[in-house]
């Protein structure tokens, strides 16, 4: 069970010393966006009180316990209609008046191991003012076991940034997190996202992603959104970078049906992600060909209903009825 990774401690609160700017109170607040996340909102609020000054769930109105759940363990609830991560996650930084000087983002199926927390309550108050953003290495749990191959660890991502100077890009899918000043630095310890849903929840939520992974496809073909910021090596870290460039360079330009079956391969043969047992088998199939695959079909999809559309409004149109998307 994952839970076995988050043990019982007492709380790690960082120190208040360091270079503090003026306005900002001392230490992180957690930000953690949810919808009917009942299985996994204690563990997550647990696991980031260890560390946080303040836990702020932005919820987008559940229909089960997630926000009783969260307000019994002290978290602060603010719920604000959903449209997609980015939007979300922009109301969290622009709208619930967020005071410390830090700030982290942790979905509700992710958590932070004891070993983590402590080196953040150590680490945060001693940095230089120049470091601007913390890069976390995530390790991904499938069927009661950790993916190690087949390229899933460690996942660097850019999750803690100081208040003020870090933002997220306004995209469907993968979006990340980049910093507008100063550099990053990286920090080890356990970082896991750890769903404890079953595959059929795992395949409604993916075929979900398809459908804003193929918009932000068909923005970059047509120019639906306008010209968006580079993701950068210094602004979100260079794994982040290398994976956008290969994505959008080189892979998205792929003819159909080549993409999912190179990168499957490349991850289960080359990458070694056979050495992963029989949920490493499911797993790389559905998230690293199957999901890919259905990408691939929608884009398809997609474009077949905005044919004949002159227009970036009328293209809009037509996406928003084919997707239900607020496009």
């Amino acid at each position: 069970m994952i839970r076995a990774l988050v043990p019982g401690k007492a709380a790690v609160v960082p120190a208040s010393g360091g270079s503090v700017r003026d306005g900002f109170l001392p230490g992180v607040t957690t930000v953690i966006l949810t919808f009917d996340e009942e299985p996994h909102i204690a563990r997550a609020i647990e696991s980031a009180r260890r560390f946080s000054r303040e836990v702020l769930v932005v919820d987008s109105f559940s229909r089960d316990r997630t926000v009783e759940i969260a307000r019994s363990l002290g978290a602060r609830v603010v719920q604000n209609a959903w449209v997609n991560y980015a939007r979300q996650f922009r109301f969290a930084l622009e709208e619930c008046g967020i005071r410390t000087e830090w700030i982290l983002r942790l979905d509700a199926d992710e958590l932070i191991g004891e070993d983590l927390a402590v080196r953040l309550g150590e680490t945060l108050p001693r940095l230089h003012p120049d470091v601007t953003g913390v890069v976390l290495s995530r390790r991904h749990h499938f069927m009661g076991r950790w993916v190690r191959h087949g390229g899933r660890y460690p996942l660097r991502l850019l999750r803690l940034w100081r208040n003020g100077l870090g933002e997220v890009e306004d995209r469907w899918m993968d979006e990340h997190v980049r910093v507008r000043s100063g550099r990053t630095i990286a920090l080890r310890g356990l970082f896991a996202d750890a769903c404890e849903r079953d595959v059929a929840f795992f395949v409604a939520k993916h075929n979900g992603y398809a459908a804003r992974e193929a918009i932000d496809v068909l923005d970059r073909r047509y120019g639906l959104f306008g010209p968006r910021p580079t993701l950068t090596c210094a602004a979100s870290g260079w794994q982040a970078r290398l994976k956008r460039l290969a994505k959008e360079g080189i892979y998205n330009r792929l003819p159909f049906g080549v993409g999912p079956i190179a990168y499957f391969l490349y991850r289960y043969v080359l990458q070694l992600g056979f050495l992963d047992g029989r949920a490493g088998l499911v797993y790389h199939v559905l998230q690293g060909f199957w999901y890919r695959f259905l990408v691939d079909v929608r884009v398809l999809e997609l474009e077949r209903a905005m044919r004949g559309c002159g227009t970036r409004d009328e293209r809009l149109a037509a996406l928003r009825q084919a997707t239900g998307l607020k496009l």
